[in-house]
């Protein structure tokens, strides 16, 4: 089943002095590209939150966000008490003022708040990780729902591709005979006497550089194979994008050969679906 590259993902983790936001978003990108953002402490653990994100999302541009609200009395940022007495004590010799608003002028002076860095708590840890892999569940889950609208709309439009090609394998006797017709008022028009079976031998070899049969075939079994790629187990974006490139390449050869506006101008919708298909690829997994 495909997938689609956009997609989002919030799961969100109540401790006791602490909420933890987690999100991740993705958009389409060829190959994982992933910005991580969160706090310093929680950085030690960068590789093994890219390896996860990377193991279940696998493409993408994704942005991953890690925020942490203090919710109690927990708080990292201490006032280093004996730099802020010194700070008083200097300003005093320096000016008269009133206690508390010294206090207000050391305590914005450097080292006077200082931010303890904590080991993370490996129990804590383990809650968060989980949290993570929720998240990640809730993106991959948002990106089938994606994949799936995705797909009926490949399917729609292989069906178009489909009744196209039917009418330009209905239309194509009538172009024969219109080709035929034309060499032979042609030869008509010169009013010369020509060799009958060596003009009919012409006839053949000309017919032949217009003749459709082998694209016609090609491009039926190539829609097959798009759909049938369309629902396999895993998503493979780059291998649809290759059998497009393929009904792409007989559609233009039909056009090319076809020689005959009627069906030129059903080679232009098959263009057309075909062009909408490719856009819509660049977002699958």
């Amino acid at each position: 089943m495909i997938q689609s590259m956009t997609g989002y993902g919030k799961s969100v983790l109540q401790l006791p002095t602490k909420k933890i936001s987690i999100e991740l978003k993705s958009l389409n990108s060829k190959s994982l590209d992933l910005n991580a953002r969160m706090p310093s402490m929680y950085r030690a653990k960068e590789l093994d939150i890219r390896k996860l994100i990377a193991k279940s999302l696998v493409r993408g541009k994704v942005d991953f966000s890690l925020f942490v609200e203090i919710t109690g009395e927990d708080t990292s940022s201490k006032i280093n008490k004996t730099v802020v007495k010194e700070y008083i004590k200097q300003l005093k010799e320096v000016v008269d003022g009133d206690a508390t608003e010294l206090l207000k002028m050391a305590i914005r002076l450097p080292d006077a708040v200082t931010t303890e860095r904590d080991d993370i708590d490996e129990d804590e840890w383990a809650l968060i990780s989980n949290e993570i892999n929720e998240a990640i569940s809730k993106i991959v889950e948002y990106r089938k729902d994606e994949g799936a609208t995705l797909k009926q709309d490949f399917e729609d439009r292989i069906t178009t591709l489909r009744r196209l090609l039917e009418e330009v394998i209905t239309m194509d006797p009538e172009r024969i005979d219109g080709v035929r017709a034309r060499l032979e008022k042609g030869i008509a028009d010169i009013k010369e006497k020509v060799d009958e079976n060596r003009f009919e031998q012409e006839l053949v070899y000309y017919i032949e550089k217009f003749d459709i049969t082998e694209e016609k075939v090609r491009l039926e079994n190539h829609l097959d194979y798009f759909i049938k790629s369309l629902d396999s187990e895993d998503s493979n974006g780059k291998k649809l994008g290759f059998i497009s490139q393929e009904i792409g390449r007989e559609i233009n050869t039909i056009g090319s050969k076809s020689n005959y506006a009627p069906m030129q101008k059903l080679v232009v919708q098959m263009k057309d679906e075909l062009e909408k298909i490719k856009e819509q690829l660049l977002n699958v997994l």
